[in-house]
């Protein structure tokens, strides 16, 4: 009898102790800021990544924007970093990303932020954090979407807020503006690294 007590007592206390630490610490993770300094949307997509940088307007016409394509290994296999989509954030600021897909479910993850979730279409997540360490860290798909899944990688650049301002300029310069959430499918050409978006932000479905 004092045996079985112990078995069954002890695994109980350390289930329930995990799952407290665990519901504490997931309602922390998971408090939305209402009114962030910065709102982004990420979108995941057969094999690759968009990032939207919201302003104040509410049609996302003072939006801008970045479109990626999957990762492209050199002969040795080595990636090419700098052609990998990167998202920017500044230091320090509240920040609020609504994560997306254009296909098939994706999840998204930093690595180094220990923290992932779930892209699901047809439904939007939202993960709210701040970072406070201004460097680069790795980022990547942690759901099994596909032929190119393992090159669906992303960077994130956490950056002072005058670099993140100045980052934004440049792709208000670039013509990069305006609305690309309503583009429906993956602007991708699977496997070539190529772009077919054209026309992003005017096409819809």
């Amino acid at each position: 009898m004092p045996i079985e007590i112990f078995y069954t007592v002890v695994p109980l206390v350390l289930v329930l102790g995990l799952f407290a630490f665990t519901a504490r610490d997931q309602t922390i993770l998971e408090t939305q800021y209402d009114d962030p300094d910065v709102s982004i949307v990420a979108i995941g997509k057969q094999w690759a990544w968009d990032f939207q940088y919201n302003g104040d307007d509410q049609d996302g016409s003072d939006a801008v924007w970045t479109m990626g394509v999957q990762a492209q290994p050199a002969p040795n296999g080595d990636i090419d970093q700098a052609s990998l989509p990167t998202l920017v954030l500044p230091v320090d600021k509240t920040v609020k990303i609504e994560l997306r897909s254009r296909d098939v479910i994706h999840s998204f993850w930093v690595i180094d932020f220990l923290y992932k979730k779930d892209m699901i279409p047809g439904r939007d997540n939202q993960w709210s954090f701040i970072p406070t360490r201004e460097g680069t860290y790795a980022g990547k798909c942690a759901e099994l979407c596909g032929e190119y899944h393992s090159a669906m990688l992303f960077n994130v650049e956490v950056v002072s807020e005058e670099e993140y301002e100045d980052y934004l300029d440049t792709l208000r310069a670039a013509g990069q503006t305006g609305d690309i959430t309503q583009y429906d499918r993956n602007s991708n050409l699977p496997g070539t690294g190529g772009n077919t978006a054209d026309v992003v932000g005017t096409e819809e479905g």
